[in-house]
């Protein structure tokens, strides 16, 4: 299975054909919403996309590791990772589960 991978320019490109903006607008587009993600996220705030998944920092603290080639034991400094998790509805559609019906005469 050939694995192509997602660019902003297949992003703004995308926007480009269903949205109707020009080519310029759509990249413009997509670059401002990576931007407030990205600036939420180094501002220490979660990042939720409804029904798409969630992005989150992760602080790891200081650790001994050790170089697999050597063996030598190195101090891994503290920093912070990005962590992703996945919504329930994205990991249905992964698995090719259908969306649930809501249907009109559950809530009476």
């Amino acid at each position: 299975m050939a694995q192509r991978t997602l660019t902003r320019a297949d992003l703004a490109e995308s926007i480009y054909k269903q949205v109707g903006l020009s080519r310029n607008e759509s990249a413009a587009l997509v670059e401002t919403i990576l931007d407030e993600m990205a600036n939420a996220l180094i501002a220490g705030r979660s990042v939720k996309i409804s029904s798409f998944g969630s992005f989150s920092l992760r602080a790891k603290g200081e650790r001994v590791g050790r170089n697999p080639k050597t063996g030598v034991e190195v101090t891994i400094t503290p920093r912070k990772v990005l962590v992703f998790r996945a919504s329930h509805v994205l990991k249905d559609r992964m698995n090719g589960i259908a969306p649930r019906q809501v249907d009109e005469n559950e809530f009476d």
